[in-house]
């Protein structure tokens, strides 16, 4: 697995719509996520879960996806751009889905998120464009189910973010735990 990487987009939306506008830089807030964003907090703020428990930990302070993924899909007929799905950060050349829960991403001078879970793709992939969510949501041959929309995270040390900065991984000590949907 690589061990680093680089920030192509970044991206973030003060409303709840699916997609995300581009930025030229976005502002994580250590333990509340991107700064103006809807998705920012220290509880869940995604509509689904507020409804099961308001209470809950925001574990989905910060999503990033890899851009890889936009290549897979446009084999396949589609057409997804850097915060059509909703991700705030949009990484190249690193296996962000490899990682384990709990590493640490270092993005750019200051900010550092940490891995804490797969997303979990919804159906609003499939208003976004008809059958993409069977090309992000699949199962491997033992039938067991593949997520591949990206991972989320939360806001361990704040900071700017933008366009072009590296990406550094710092892996926890000690087994590592596969990440699980979160």
């Amino acid at each position: 697995m690589g061990i680093g990487g680089r920030v192509t987009t970044v991206s973030s939306n003060g409303e709840y719509s699916f997609t995300k506008p581009n930025r030229e830089s976005i502002t994580l807030l250590t333990g509340l996520g991107v700064e103006g964003d809807v998705h920012a907090g220290v509880t869940v703020k995604h509509r689904s879960r507020v409804a099961q428990d308001p209470t809950q930990p925001n574990l989905r302070q910060v999503h990033l996806i890899h851009e890889e993924l936009f290549d897979e899909v446009r084999t396949a007929g589609f057409e997804v751009r850097p915060g059509d799905l909703g991700e705030n950060v949009t990484t190249s050349g690193i296996d962000l889905l490899a990682l384990p829960t709990g590493a640490l991403l270092r993005l750019g001078a200051e900010a550092v998120v940490e891995v804490t879970g797969l997303r979990n793709p919804c159906l609003q992939i499939d208003v976004f464009q008809d059958g993409l969510l069977k090309q992000v949501v699949g199962r491997d041959d033992e039938g067991a189910i593949v997520r591949r929309a990206g991972i989320m995270s939360v806001v361990r040390t704040g900071g700017v973010v933008r366009p072009g900065d590296t990406i550094t991984v710092e892996l926890p000590v000690g087994p590592h735990r596969p990440l699980e949907r979160v």
